[in-house]
């Protein structure tokens, strides 16, 4: 466990970062609530007992005093194409690991362009979208693809029961929308395609007892960066339930709201991969509650192994790249139901 730890969680007040400062807390570590709002932080530093640290990503001398002393930062503040650079640079300076939990693409691809070299020549351990959007879905993909070492396609599936988004998901959003304009991103053949066309509206066959849904087609998320950096998968593609789609979409969809002590929304997800290789077809899948309050348990056991030496390489490094993915899922219990299928053939 973490051992009294002394952990920078930056954006800690925000709706995600405060299921990363309690699941923390929960596993031995000592959350440094960090960010730039100090009215926010200090009534979460009373709430809790800890350490609060104003900073800003504009001022560096303040993200070096907020990770002073601290074994790593988790960055949960959006948006993240402002964050992520300057908090990465902080992590740098001080020598310790930097784990995120953002689904923007754009974060993510900037991330892996301009600090893969670096990373890797100083020996450091960057991991981005280590979160319900990115991390799940690539250890999923990775799990199934088991000794398999290249596949022709990957497909992600994700069945929400509703998705009330977050400010910050909101904010993010449209951050995205604003750098992206009004053209979409795809992953095929091996590269990144500029789509100005709508997405298509497919029927995705869930496990049962979900079965065939409506979903929207390359509703592209964080597994579709994350998963082509490691593994040798020239179509990735990422699918969501008409529904929450238009849920996300809507601007007047309200955020989520608490339905037991947890803090956890009521919301259900099943995240269902496919990854497919001539005629052989493997599956994995992965369900359970609240798609933030899960993002908490994901990034603190990735945290976890960094910080044991638990991993494979260093760098800017993927969750299926660096952790033992069937072990790290199984970890996840009571988190996640997890069912990793056998290999099928296509018929």
């Amino acid at each position: 466990m973490g051992s009294r730890q002394l952990v920078t969680v930056f954006g800690a007040y925000g709706h995600t970062g405060r299921f990363v400062v309690a699941e923390l807390a929960a596993r031995g570590f000592v959350p440094v609530l960090s960010g730039r709002n100090a009215q926010a932080l200090e009534e979460l530093a009373h709430e809790h007992g800890l350490e609060a640290r104003v900073a800003s990503v504009d001022d560096p001398a303040s993200l070096d005093w907020a990770l002073a002393g601290t074994a790593a930062v988790i960055n949960c503040a959006g948006p993240f194409a402002s964050t992520t650079g300057p908090v990465i640079e902080a992590a740098l300076r001080a020598k310790i690991p930097y784990l995120d939990v953002a689904a923007e693409l754009e974060a993510n691809l900037d991330t892996f362009a301009h600090y893969r070299e670096r990373a890797r020549d100083a020996g450091a351990v960057i991991v981005p979208a280590m979160a319900f959007f990115g991390g799940l879905g690539d250890l999923l993909t990775t799990a199934a693809m088991g000794d398999w070492t290249e596949a022709d396609e990957a497909h992600i599936a994700y069945a929400l029961s509703n998705w009330h988004p977050t400010a910050g998901t909101r904010l993010s959003g449209a951050v995205s929308r604003e750098r992206r304009g009004d053209r979409r991103l795809r992953y095929s053949g091996g590269r990144w395609e500029h789509r100005t066309d709508a997405a298509p509206t497919l029927e995705w066959t869930f496990p049962e007892p979900m079965g065939p849904r409506p979903v929207i087609g390359e509703f592209t998320m964080a597994d579709v960066v994350t998963v082509p950096q490691h593994l040798f998968i020239p179509n990735v593609t990422t699918y969501m339930t008409v529904e929450a789609a238009r849920d996300v979409a809507a601007p007047h969809t309200p955020a989520p709201t608490a339905t037991d002590e947890g803090g956890r929304s009521d919301q259900t997800f099943l995240v269902d991969v496919v990854v497919r290789s001539g005629g052989a077809e493997r599956r994995a899948t992965a369900s359970g509650q609240d798609i933030y309050a899960v993002t908490a348990p994901l990034v603190t056991e990735a945290l976890e192994r960094v910080l044991t030496g638990r991993t494979k390489t260093v760098g800017v490094v993927s969750a299926g790249e660096i952790f033992d993915a069937p072990g790290f899922l199984h970890a996840l219990d009571p988190h996640i139901t997890l069912d990793l299928h056998p290999q099928k053939q296509n018929a």
